[in-house]
């Protein structure tokens, strides 16, 4: 390997490491489901995965008729090696969530999904109390422009959430 390549490669070690860039790092393995370099491990409580009713309360919008004012929801939050998933078996929506925070009861999570030419990012703080948790889930919908690819429209919304446990495991 060349001086050149190796200080390349260094270069792209570090900056994944130290978080440096917003974007996923880019994985030199075959297999497109494994990623080689990760920016950071959140250590995550065992009580958080499971099965939990979560009731929200819209609290902040801009857009009143497109986020609904109140909802009653299911996350099934569950791990398979590093990949944290939150699904809804009603829906069967599932999605993949980057965990920010992680201290002690305290967690963000941010969890992204593209509908049509909609970007939805939802960003989620809560508390978790054993059985319970409670926090804000804050959404930004994004509709980008079928012309030319650009953001023509963002749309806010900040809920109030609960959850309660119903089924797992809480250690």
């Amino acid at each position: 390997m060349n001086l050149r390549v190796l200080k390349i490669f260094i270069a792209i070690l570090c900056g994944c490491t130290l978080g440096l860039w917003s974007s996923s790092c880019p994985s030199f393995a075959d297999n497109s489901e494994s990623t080689v370099l990760k920016g950071s491990v959140m250590i995550v409580p065992d009580s958080f995965y499971g099965v939990w009713r979560v009731v929200s309360k819209r609290v902040d919008t801009d857009s009143p008729y497109t986020f609904k004012e109140n909802n009653v929801d299911l996350w099934n939050l569950s791990k398979r090696g590093n990949v944290i998933t939150l699904s809804n078996p009603f829906t069967g929506a599932t999605a993949e969530i980057n965990v920010n925070n992680s201290t002690g009861n305290d967690i963000t999570f941010i969890k992204k999904g593209k509908y049509d030419n909609k970007y939805l990012t939802d960003t989620v703080e809560l508390k978790l109390e054993g059985n319970k948790f409670e926090g804000y889930d804050t959404l930004q919908l994004d509709t980008f422009s079928d012309v030319n690819g650009k953001i023509i429209k963002t749309e806010t919304a900040k809920y109030s959430i609960k959850g309660e446990k119903i089924a797992g495991d809480s250690k």
